[in-house]
């Protein structure tokens, strides 16, 4: 065990709470007033406890995580409330005395690892830097240490990894990396804000499984954040439902899930997709398509012939670059597809399904051109008879315009220097110029409330919203130009349950109106339950089963397939 510094205060016994919350409220200023994130708030958790904090995108949870570590952003502030570690009240703690408290009692791992690990900075360094803080580790011990870890969370050839930058790791494992610096110092209590939010279900199953381990080892009390209701119930011991920056039920997991008290609870369970939602609303409403939707110039129907398909594509293969030396086309190139083809059809739904890493978004990419200047792209992809890897100049912007992609991450996506309804505004300008700038204006304000935005995001920044009214934000754009093909990469992996339901009904009713093709990359096997009518498996880069979806999830041939629906949480 680690040589830990020592605290303020001593630290509780297995029978008092490790964290204790009381009347916590939180107050944001902002331009249109003061804002309370968070309101009169109280929770407590026990050594060797699992407690879930649950609730939709901007409800407060990850702002109750944030005042927990005195990290609130700089117009946030604790107005009232006591939070006890132990013996210790953080909030009458000096600054000196937190920094010994973050990382060294209450670890965190944020929501995007990729985001929460410095890029100049090997991996060795980083996770050097928590031990060094809060334990008596130097010199050749500490780096010891820091290779242990990391062969703890699973990374192979751990001495060799430390000198590794974070470029040099795939997404499940800079997760695991956050996890190790997380606990370096062994902590009591370590913050969860959505650590599997961004992975594949076999990844996000290993590193549940590593967290419930070390759990058990360390005698862990674990505050999980996160929007996945299927996980809670794998995981969680107790269950705190969130809504307007208010607690409004808190219950042991087992009651929540089998009779939830409060009527949000009903509607968020209700919301979760699959196999017996197919065909009916996941909301108590609808969503109706706008007349200038329906009116659109560029359905489906306008750029194919009836009863063909509508995207074609044969034998494709991407290698990436690698280039070694000055000279022009020196260096080796990687295949990370090999030999894929599908055909997806006006008004149909193919859903993309693999890991990570084999090979779905760069298909995407690559259908969109995104890759010309970074890959070497073989085979044969057609958008209404007209070649999409061919296409150059007018007849590239006229696909660009009926072929339109929604990313996994949406701030890295959206300008941070412009506003919401500047970058709507941008899209509907560049390729529909034929639409007035009232028209166009008329057609941002009907896009933000299909999405669920209010109004007034037309005149804020990305960076003033959460990651789930980011992604709406995300989603509004690419069907601003009213697409025949929409491709989904992971569109709906940062939002919570209500507001997936509200996007995918949205997507449903578009698709029906529009005749509009999805092609849906996710790892949500929910959602290709509940929206797809195809589906294709990847492994290694290859396709290696498709059929209807029903055949494909219900009695899968391929030991692959098998084994990703293995390791899908279930309620």
């Amino acid at each position: 065990m680690s040589e830990r510094l020592p605290l303020p205060d001593a630290m509780p016994d297995a029978g008092q709470a490790v964290l204790s919350v009381h009347d916590l409220s939180v107050h944001i200023a902002s331009d249109a007033g003061t804002v309370q994130a968070v309101k009169s708030l109280d929770l407590a958790i026990r050594q060797g406890q699992t407690f879930a904090l649950v609730g939709e995108s901007g409800c407060g949870k990850s702002m109750t995580a944030l005042a927990l570590l005195r990290l609130l952003p700089e117009a946030g502030r604790v107005v009232a409330g006591r939070i006890q570690l132990g013996q210790t009240e953080l909030n009458s703690l000096p600054e000196q005395g937190m920094r010994q408290v973050r990382g060294g009692q209450i670890g965190i791992i944020f929501q995007e690892p990729s985001t929460s690990l410095n890029p100049v900075l090997t991996i060795g360094r980083q996770l050097s830097e928590a031990l060094h803080a809060h334990t008596s580790y130097r010199g050749k011990a500490l780096r010891a240490r820091a290779a242990w870890w990391l062969a703890r969370v699973g990374i192979a050839d751990p001495e060799k990894r430390l000198d590794d930058y974070p470029f040099q790791f795939s997404g499940g494992q800079k997760q695991r990396i956050m996890i190790a610096i997380a606990l370096a110092a062994e902590p009591r209590l370590l913050i969860a804000d959505e650590p599997t939010t961004a992975l594949d279900v076999t990844v996000q199953a290993q590193i549940l499984t590593l967290l419930t381990d070390i759990q058990k080892e360390m005698g862990l009390a674990i505050l999980l954040i996160t929007h996945d209701l299927a996980v809670v119930k794998n995981v969680a011991d107790y269950v705190a439902l969130m809504r307007a920056g208010e607690i409004v039920e808190t219950v042991d997991a087992a009651s929540f899930f089998a009779s939830p008290n409060h009527p949000y609870a009903r509607e968020l369970l209700a919301a979760i997709p699959g196999f017996a939602k197919r065909g009916q609303p996941l909301t108590g409403s609808v969503a109706e398509p706008s007349d200038a939707a329906v009116a659109g110039p560029a359905s489906a129907g306008d750029i194919h012939q009836a009863g063909q398909p509508l995207l074609v594509v044969q034998g494709l293969s991407v290698a990436y670059r690698s280039r070694q030396g000055w000279w022009p086309g020196a260096g080796s190139s990687t295949r990370i597809v090999n030999d894929v083809s599908f055909e997806l059809r006006a008004g149909q739904t193919l859903a993309l399904l693999g890991e990570s890493g084999c090979g779905k978004t760069t298909t995407a990419k690559a259908l969109l051109r995104l890759l010309d200047k970074t890959a070497v792209v073989g085979g044969h992809a057609s958008l209404g008879g007209v070649s999409l890897l061919d296409a150059r100049g007018k007849d590239l912007q006229r696909l660009r315009q009926s072929i339109q992609i929604v990313f996994q991450d949406p701030y890295a996506s959206l300008d941070p220097r412009m506003m919401v309804g500047e970058i709507l505004d941008e899209g509907i300008a560049a390729l529909r110029p034929d639409r007035s700038r009232q028209q166009r204006v008329a057609q941002v304000r009907e896009l933000l409330d299909r999405v669920g935005l209010p109004g007034n995001t037309i005149n804020r920044y990305p960076h003033e919203f959460s990651g789930g009214q980011r992604q709406r934000v995300a989603i509004a754009r690419a069907l601003a130009v009213e697409p025949a093909v929409l491709v989904c990469d992971e569109p709906t992996s940062a939002l919570d349950v209500s507001v997936q339901a509200q996007i995918l009904e949205l997507l449903k009713a578009l698709q029906h109106d529009l005749n509009m093709a999805y092609l849906f990359i996710t790892h949500n096997f929910g959602v290709v339950e509940y929206l797809a009518d195809q589906v294709a498996i990847m492994h290694a880069g290859r396709i290696i089963e498709s059929g209807a979806t029903e055949a494909v999830l219900t009695a899968p041939s391929h030991r692959e397939t098998a084994r990703l629906l293995a390791a899908v949480p279930r309620l």
